[in-house]
């Protein structure tokens, strides 16, 4: 494939998150950069944060690593611990199996961006720190439960 034309590239806007968290996600869009350039073992997107906009609900994945590398501007990375603000050049790291949920919000004026690598496991199942629900990824279907498998829908 080689050089990937960053103009042909499609943006993708919104979330795959059921309603009412898909709303949250306001703002967020992302460039999915390795499946432009024909990749199947990893992902890599650039993810582009308007000002207040967050990156995802935060999460963490039981199979899947991800690496992320802030390209431009500032955003904070939300984890247990707390909140880290990181500009362009800062690196993170998040383990698969490690469940220390985290999320990047934009908490500037100005628009910023990150580049996420992550491995695309057959089987992933990510689990949200701040709310009761998870999903499980198979064949490229996700499918999205309460975290002991009940339906969201249910009270």
């Amino acid at each position: 494939m080689g050089v990937i034309d960053m103009d042909r590239v499609p943006v993708k806007t919104g979330s795959i998150y059921p309603a009412p968290y898909g709303e949250q996600m306001a703002g967020r869009s992302s460039l999915r950069l390795g499946q432009a350039g024909g990749l199947t073992q990893f992902g890599a997107n650039l993810v582009i944060l308007q000002p207040g906009a967050r990156s995802s609900l935060r999460h963490w994945h039981e199979n899947e690593d991800e690496f992320v590398m802030v390209t431009q501007g500032e955003c904070t990375l939300v984890m247990d611990a707390g909140e880290t603000v990181m500009r362009a050049g800062d690196c993170a790291a998040f383990p698969a199996g490690v469940a220390d949920g985290h999320c990047f919000v934009n908490n500037t004026d100005a628009e910023a961006r990150f580049l996420v690598v992550g491995s695309k496991a057959p089987h992933e199942v990510a689990w949200y720190s701040d709310i009761d629900m998870k999903v499980e990824v198979a064949d490229g279907t996700a499918v999205f439960t309460r975290k002991d498998g009940s339906p969201l829908d249910q009270a």
